[in-house]
């Protein structure tokens, strides 16, 4: 699992400095695709940073569901450092974030192979009057599918291994138990009491 994500600047942003870039920015990490296990939960990272400050700043995650852009939470964030409630609109769904750290992460619970593609932290920030919004695809779970069956896989091959080891054991274990019983004194199958021919009928 990722850690949080913290609000850094980017390398094309230069608070202070001479060019600034005032607008609204939205990070998600470093890293583009995240692999994960079915069944397991999952960080989305993503941390906003804006020379000029925020005010009423609007932000939201959503998943491209086969071209279907489906919102999974939103909020509206007042000023830097204010408290603020976040709707979440799909199960399995978590808000991680925190109005100190500039942090609007969220948490997947036990992701499924359907909540594998594109995922997009999305914001705009009204305080850059008219300022075309950022926003930046996170691809973490591009490949979670190949993943979750990669140990799906592992799973059933596990299942399959033990299984073959316990009848193994267990055959042995029959077969050391069926040599030591003499066979001679119970009339089995191999046993004295049956080499005797059968006498014919006439």
């Amino acid at each position: 699992m990722l850690p949080p994500a913290v609000s850094r600047p980017s390398p094309g942003l230069h608070c202070g400095g001479l060019p600034a870039v005032e607008g609204l920015e939205m990070i998600v990490g470093k890293i583009p695709f995240l692999e994960a296990v079915n069944g397991s939960t999952v960080l989305l990272p993503c941390s906003y940073v804006s020379c000029i400050g925020i005010l009423r700043l609007y932000f939201n995650w959503q998943f491209n569901n086969n071209g279907t852009m489906q919102k999974l939470c939103e909020a509206t964030i007042p000023a830097e450092g204010v408290d603020y409630d976040v709707s979440v609109v799909r199960e399995r769904v978590e808000f991680a974030g925190s109005s100190k750290t500039n942090n609007v992460s969220i948490l997947l619970w036990n992701i499924t192979f359907e909540d594998a593609g594109q995922y997009t932290c999305f914001g705009r920030n009204p305080k850059e009057k008219g300022r075309n919004h950022m926003h930046v695809v996170d691809n973490t779970l591009t490949i979670i599918i190949a993943s979750a069956v990669g140990g799906g896989i592992a799973l059933l091959m596990g299942f399959m291994l033990i299984k073959n080891f316990t009848i193994y054991v267990l055959a042995r274990i029959e077969e050391k138990n069926s040599s030591g019983v003499d066979n001679t004194e119970n009339g089995l199958s191999g046993s004295k009491a049956d080499s005797k021919p059968t006498p014919k009928k006439k």
